[in-house]
């Protein structure tokens, strides 16, 4: 029954969806690049989509936090169980000082993903338009957010692993001999370590390049994917059958939305735990 209820609405929503584009000429592929609204206003599809994420998640809390009690129940119990699910896996992989300095930003981040994600599955995003300009479009399938995301975690990443180790901690953490080394064995092991630094450093420089491209390429090339498989169905019939092939990959996407949120934050929170480590704590 509860298939049947929710394959209805997945037909009631896409048939929906299909009118709204075929009212404006079908379907078509994703753009690359998020468009503007109105030439006069620098605000693009993308951003709305951004606010409308935002606006999820602080209403979500407000409604969780509305009445507090000391035994949750409700959106305060789901609430608290989310959070700290969370906080234990981060504080496990990074320990317990690390991760609670850094949990405002990875908690944020992984929310923030995980919704805007599930948002741009909805129905009517990307085929709901104004102007012959889709009015919606997923937010990480911008490369602008995943850039912004990425580059914000850098320079978070820089000012935690300096304040974590001042800076010639963070010199030595990267350039100096790791392990005891004496004599004529120090010497020849020095060069070879400051090239190892020195590709430790290009690594550095490409991990918000990578961690921007990771996302982008996966939110965008589900969308894409979703799209293609809608306009496998004649144009006849894609009013009513549109969403047919793309509903097993409709739920794949879901699993793709999470695992990519879980993704980037870990990436990052290991990232961190490298530089920051000092072999004092327990490895877990």
């Amino acid at each position: 029954m509860r298939f049947l209820f929710s394959t209805s609405i997945f037909w009631l929503l896409g048939m929906l969806s299909t009118f709204a584009a075929e009212e404006h000429g079908g379907h078509e592929a994703l753009p690359l690049n998020a468009q503007r609204l109105h030439e006069s206003l620098p605000i693009t599809n993308s951003i709305i989509m951004v606010w409308i994420a935002v606006a999820v998640i602080v209403l979500f809390c407000k409604m969780a936090t509305k009445k507090m009690a000391l035994v949750p129940a409700g959106l305060q119990n789901f609430a608290e169980w989310a959070i700290e699910s969370l906080y234990d896996f981060l504080t496990g992989l990074m320990g317990k000082h690390l991760g609670q300095r850094t949990f405002w930003f990875f908690g944020s981040i992984f929310f923030f993903i995980l919704v805007s994600n599930y948002l741009g599955l909805i129905p009517f995003v990307g085929t709901l338009t104004y102007g012959g300009t889709p009015i919606l479009r997923g937010a990480n399938a911008d490369i602008n957010m995943t850039a912004a995301m990425a580059s914000s975690f850098a320079l978070l990443w820089f000012y935690w692993a300096l304040t974590e180790n001042n800076l010639k901690g963070f010199l030595a953490h990267i350039f100096a001999p790791k392990g005891s080394f004496k004599g004529l064995m120090l010497v020849m092991m020095i060069p070879i370590f400051l090239f190892v630094g020195v590709l430790e450093m290009v690594s550095i420089a490409i991990r918000p390049v990578a961690l921007t491209f990771r996302l982008f390429g996966n939110i965008y090339g589900g969308e894409q994917t979703m799209e293609s498989l809608m306009n496998l169905i004649p144009k006849g019939l894609q009013l009513y059958l549109s969403w047919l092939p793309a509903l097993p990959f409709y739920f794949m996407e879901l699993l793709v939305g999470f695992v990519q949120a879980l993704v980037f934050t870990l990436l990052c929170a290991i990232f961190l735990k490298l530089i920051c480590d000092h072999g004092e704590e327990e490895h877990h």
